[in-house]
């Protein structure tokens, strides 16, 4: 159990369904808020520790929708190629090279570097092997996190140990299901996570669409993120992408589909009439050169998007401000300056995250009863001074660097800017020794 905790005199941005924000206090107890307000009194709510936070913000913390931890380690090495090439010749020869090992080292730099950030749970899809490395990985550093073995048993160009037999795909994704979900009290769940229809059979996604109904759990997918793609399931099955997805069944409110960059009126009246809920990750969409998703059409249309950093790789940092921000700036200059405002934004990065991932009622807000996934930011800062408004100045101006202490489920994972679930130096060195087996592996940079 995590001792008590009280935090002082912060600035409270709640992100209730008020927005309510105030300067104040917040006492956590059995790694839950157990009460909040202007003035907590000390006697009455007796703490193991106290935090000051005088000149601090205290947010819920960010929740990432779109993630692939063990493509940490790639980043960097696959620049500059659109998304079928950055695939075939990088990011498939680099993942079929991994040992459980390399992904362990990959998915606790992404970790590291997510807590650093603010960012307290993420929804993440791993690669073909060695998914238990990824977990490992997550249980150890006390993160929050839904995680999914990649799911891939067709496409062409595949290496031969990413190309999977239906069946097996499916018995190891069940395996990991019974052996992981609802682990560290409910820290790690489990979901489907097929890689695309581009590298997934018929028979896999109907099959998937099944399980994750009577398993009760989320499914994990990309979506209409290229224009190639695209094209190759609309002459593979004559459907667009999304219609071929309703036609499986993989759309609804357990269904969350990465990117969404390219939907025709009709994909989008299927997204919103089954409450199917899209992850935007505007970065990797730019790098990619992907495109641009029609964001605030959603929203309109009561889509429910939330925000990820995708993989390291395509980004190249897993750094949820520069996703904020960047969401926001690319939407104002096509449709207007009032376009995505900042708190709507950070409800996209906080509760709306946590609904998507069908936890809000525990996570993505500061409310009594909920786990305390907390983030404390610094903003007494040359870049964020002054800041009449919080929550603009966190959005537009607030950078990773200015985190100061991160709270997952009331454990302290960083404290004054100093992690203290994982080793820092240790995790650089063995992601550097890794880095440089995968790529003297031969041809995988060929």
């Amino acid at each position: 159990m995590n001792p008590s905790l009280l935090i002082k005199d912060a600035t409270v941005v709640t992100i209730d369904n008020q927005n309510n924000m105030f300067e104040g206090d917040v006492f956590i107890e059995g790694g839950r808020i157990a009460a909040l307000g202007p003035k907590l009194s000390r006697r009455a709510y007796k703490a193991a520790e106290e935090i000051d936070a005088r000149g601090r913000v205290l947010l819920p913390g960010f929740v990432q929708t779109h993630i692939h931890l063990c493509q940490t380690l790639f980043r960097g090495a696959a620049d500059d190629l659109s998304l079928i090439d950055w695939l075939k010749k990088r990011i498939w020869p680099l993942e079929a090279a991994h040992t459980a090992e390399s992904v362990y080292a990959s998915a606790l730099l992404g970790i590291a570097e997510l807590i650093r950030g603010g960012t307290t749970c993420a929804l993440t899809m791993e690669t073909v092997n060695h998914t238990e490395s990824v977990f490992t990985a997550a249980q150890e550093s006390g993160f929050r996190a839904t995680i999914g073995k990649c799911m891939m048993d067709k496409g062409d160009e595949l290496p031969p140990t990413l190309r999977e037999e239906t069946e097996a795909s499916i018995t190891e994704s069940l395996a990991l299901l019974k052996d992981w979900h609802g682990r560290g009290d409910g820290r790690l769940r489990c979901c489907f996570a097929p890689r695309f229809a581009v590298s997934c059979s018929r028979e896999l996604l109907e099959r998937v669409a099944n399980l994750s109904r009577e398993n009760g759990v989320l499914v994990h997918t990309h979506a209409s993120e290229n224009k190639d793609e695209i094209e190759i399931v609309e002459r593979e099955t004559g459907r667009r992408n999304i219609e071929y997805l309703k036609d499986l069944g993989l759309v609804g409110s357990n269904v969350v589909l990465a990117h969404c960059v390219h939907l025709n009126e009709a994909e989008i009246q299927i997204l919103s009439a089954t409450r199917t809920h899209v992850a935007h990750c505007p970065s990797s969409n730019l790098k990619l050169g992907s495109g641009i998703a029609r964001i605030p059409e959603m929203i309109q249309r009561g889509i429910s998007v939330s925000l990820g950093a995708d993989g390291a790789p395509c980004n190249n940092r897993l750094d949820m401000f520069t996703e904020m921000r960047t969401a926001a700036l690319i939407q104002k200059a096509i449709h207007g300056a009032e376009t995505l405002p900042a708190l709507q934004v950070l409800r996209m990065a906080t509760i709306d995250g946590a609904r998507a991932m069908g936890l809000d009622k525990e996570i993505g807000s500061i409310e009594v009863g909920k786990r305390a996934d907390l983030t404390l930011i610094n903003l007494d800062k040359l870049h964020t001074t002054p800041h009449p408004d919080p929550i603009s100045t966190i959005v537009f101006a607030a950078e990773a660097s200015d985190v100061e202490t991160v709270l997952i489920d009331g454990r302290v994972a960083m404290r004054s800017g100093e992690l203290t679930t994982v080793d820092e130096q240790k995790v650089i060195r063995s992601a550097r020794e890794q880095w440089t087996r995968l790529s003297n592996t031969n041809g995988v940079l060929d």
